[in-house]
């Protein structure tokens, strides 16, 4: 990989701005007679930077051509349970696009800027696209990754980042045991194959991003569970010449959800604008967008077929049909003392 990508690279891991930076969100007099310009805050989670450049600067455009009024969208980057704590303790975002349901479940039930039925408020259950898990190797496929079974081999190394903070992280861990459990209806063996894996794992990075560039960058580990748009980034970015994408059979409905954080845009009068922008998501145009980034987009037909079949069949299942309420799934896992941790400890 040249320099000059490593560079791109690395700002897109660390981002120009901070979260505390980005929640300043000042409404800006024109001048005399003009219409004000707006500033949005999303906060969003570790692999959308990309997406949400494009998707930010095609909503101010459309809203401009709308309405007149100059909107500007910030975004702010990093492991989703980071990103929906930064929220909770203040960060001023107008919405919130996280990478699992627990971390705006959480927003609500600790703030109350949200309301608990945030889901029933937009289209979809607030999904306005979906993804999922595939495994990057490294070229050649060396260690013939090619289903779940196979990162439980005893010479491959696994990378991925922490369940605590990422939401890529909680997916692949999730992923991992409904593939186990599936295959046998057995709780306790699915419990076992994924506290193998994470026996495997010689680093947690705290985000997504974070265990891109390990795997990636710095050359650790044989294989890569990750969202497929990250996948497809690391094809683009380092070179296809040196990492191939493996799609298992099966794999896990992916589903990274947006909310309106109410208390912030009332107090802050940005209402209209948040919810035109939450709105756009769900629109022909950045629908279009979601797929040419390889997220799966809720109406395929807005997409280019090109991109569309990048997006290859899988057979996915959901966690809510083996585990219960989101609830159910986050204090079983990842809450203090749930299974996470207790495979943590038993692998010391």
């Amino acid at each position: 990989m040249s320099q000059t990508n490593v560079t791109r690279f690395r700002r897109r891991r660390t981002g120009l701005l901070s979260s505390l930076g980005l929640a300043a969100c000042l409404v800006l007099a024109a001048g005399p007679g003009a219409r004000a310009q707006t500033a949005l805050l999303n906060v969003s989670y570790d692999p959308t930077r990309e997406l949400y450049r494009d998707i930010n600067a095609a909503f101010a455009e459309d809203w401009k051509a709308r309405t007149g009024e100059t909107v500007t969208v910030r975004a702010s980057h990093g492991g989703s349970g980071a990103q929906a704590r930064t929220v909770i303790d203040g960060v001023d975002a107008d919405v919130v696009t996280l990478g699992i349901p627990s971390d705006i479940d959480a927003i609500a039930r600790l703030t109350k800027k949200i309301p608990a039925e945030w889901r029933d408020r937009q289209p979809n259950q607030g999904l306005p696209y979906t993804s999922t898990v595939v495994f990057l190797v490294r070229k050649g496929n060396p260690k013939g990754v090619k289903d779940w079974d196979d990162l439980v081999k005893p010479d491959v190394k696994v990378i991925t980042p922490n369940p605590k903070t990422s939401a890529g992280g909680r997916w692949n861990f999730l992923a991992a045991w409904g593939y186990a459990y599936n295959k046998d209806k057995d709780a306790e063996k699915a419990n076992g194959f994924v506290g193998q894996i994470y026996r495997q794992v010689p680093v947690l990075d705290t985000g997504a991003r974070g265990s891109t560039v390990t795997f990636a960058q710095r050359g650790l580990g044989d294989v890569l569970p990750t969202w497929e748009n990250e996948a497809f980034l690391v094809l683009q970015e380092f070179g296809a010449d040196k990492f191939d994408i493996v799609v298992p059979p099966s794999s896990i409905y992916a589903e990274p959800p947006v909310a309106l954080v109410d208390g912030n845009v009332d107090r802050k009068g940005t209402r209209k604008q948040a919810e035109g922008y939450l709105a756009f998501l769900y629109s022909d145009k950045a629908q279009a967008i979601f797929a040419k980034h390889h997220y799966r987009p809720l109406k395929r037909e807005a997409a280019a077929p090109a991109d569309l079949a990048q997006l290859p069949d899988v057979k996915l299942f959901k966690i809510e049909d083996l585990q219960g309420s989101w609830d159910d799934i986050q204090k079983k896992n990842f809450d203090n003392g749930g299974l996470f941790d207790q495979l943590s400890r038993a692998g010391r």
